[in-house]
């Protein structure tokens, strides 16, 4: 366990005007792309995106004990008292770095190189998760490359329009250098609506690919939910992503609740080389849309994957745990199974061919 930090006081009235600022904003400045009838896909129906199974997650009577526990029963060690080790980048090393190359950017960026081209996965590279910036979830760390260092990306890669994945700010950034933007049903019409060209975007429901380069992407069911404003419910689609290079196999979960849609995705398209899966801002009562470590764990060995690199984690303090508590559980539960577990600094390489075992960064030195 990290050492421990000198007391800290609890942030109940940003906490406090956060949610009542972020709520208001959600609804009456943030739109949503619903003007396209969806009927095509088997998930849209009455208006809105469902999960095949409707996932649990926390109801009205829920709400008052879960808002209380967020204001006044945060742990202190939800935000780093110290700055977190990282490893710059610049564009220079970018390019020179060899194929199969993946940085992971912080929370659920990850940067990978392919081919001598660059992916990104859910580009978040603005202060704060939030609908505005100047209150909501603050970044641990700045990202280890500004968005203009970037060299040219050919595709970005979306999960879903949760602001912790889906950043305006970082898309009209990355609008003129990405040639292709790959995202589930309704995402797509998102980036249109907020200046994108539309010939880049392709948009696609469950089990549908694109290939770009020789790379196929194939988005694939997950067990979520999506918004950004408070006046519609699920108007776009969530997806994870299977990415198959000639030689290479990745997963990339997005967000999602454990389900045994996973062990389909392993079915049909694995095994695979290296898992990204979700492992942070978890709680029991939301289970059924965000996995815990032990589920994280149990989705990687349901989709046949090799090692597993969990994601969505510290970066941001969106739940009600120690900041480095996902990476400390999934550490001890991955050396229990046998799995391979990769854990790099944010900015550090990782090598896909052959990835080399990662320090336990968060924890106290020897």
């Amino acid at each position: 366990m990290p050492p421990a930090a000198p007391p800290r006081p609890k942030r109940f009235g940003l906490s406090i005007a956060f949610l009542l600022i972020a709520a208001m904003t959600a609804l009456f400045l943030n739109t949503c792309a619903t003007t396209a009838p969806y009927t095509q896909s088997p998930q849209f129906r009455d208006g809105s995106f469902h999960n095949p199974v409707l996932p649990h997650k926390p109801g009205l009577r829920e709400m008052p004990r879960l808002l209380w526990r967020f204001l006044f029963d945060k742990p202190v060690d939800a935000v780093p008292a110290v700055p977190l080790p990282m490893t710059t980048l610049t564009r220079a090393a970018l390019l020179a770095a060899p194929d199969h190359s993946l940085f992971r950017l912080g929370h659920s960026t990850v940067l990978i190189k392919l081919d001598g081209a660059f992916w990104l996965t859910d580009p978040v590279f603005s202060e704060r998760a939030s609908p505005v910036q100047w209150a909501g979830p603050k970044r641990f760390h700045p990202p280890p490359i500004a968005i203009d260092e970037l060299p040219p990306i050919r595709g970005v890669v979306l999960s879903h329009d949760h602001f912790d994945h889906l950043d305006r700010g970082a898309i009209l950034a990355l609008a003129d250098k990405v040639d292709h933007f790959l995202a589930p049903l309704g995402v797509g019409d998102l980036l249109i609506e907020w200046g994108v060209d539309a010939a880049k975007v392709r948009q696609l429901d469950w089990w549908q690919s694109a290939t770009v380069d020789g790379i196929r992407f194939v988005a694939t069911p997950a067990q979520h939910f999506s918004g950004r404003s408070l006046l519609r419910d699920n108007p776009t689609l969530w997806a994870s992503w299977v990415i198959e290079a000639p030689s290479l196999k990745l997963f990339f979960s997005g967000d999602s609740g454990y389900f045994d849609g996973f062990k389909a995705i392993g079915e049909k398209y694995g095994p695979f080389d290296l898992t990204l899966i979700e492992c942070g801002a978890y709680d029991a009562q939301w289970r059924g849309v965000h996995m815990l470590p032990e589920d994280t764990l149990q989705a990687h060995l349901d989709l046949r994957g090799r090692h597993l690199l969990p994601v969505h984690n510290g970066t941001f303090d969106l739940a009600l745990h120690d900041w480095y508590e996902p990476l400390e559980r999934i550490r001890a539960l991955a050396a229990a199974r046998g799995v391979p577990l990769l854990t790099p600094i944010v900015g550090e390489r990782v090598d896909l061919r052959a990835p080399q075992p990662t320090a336990a960064w968060w924890a106290p030195h020897p």
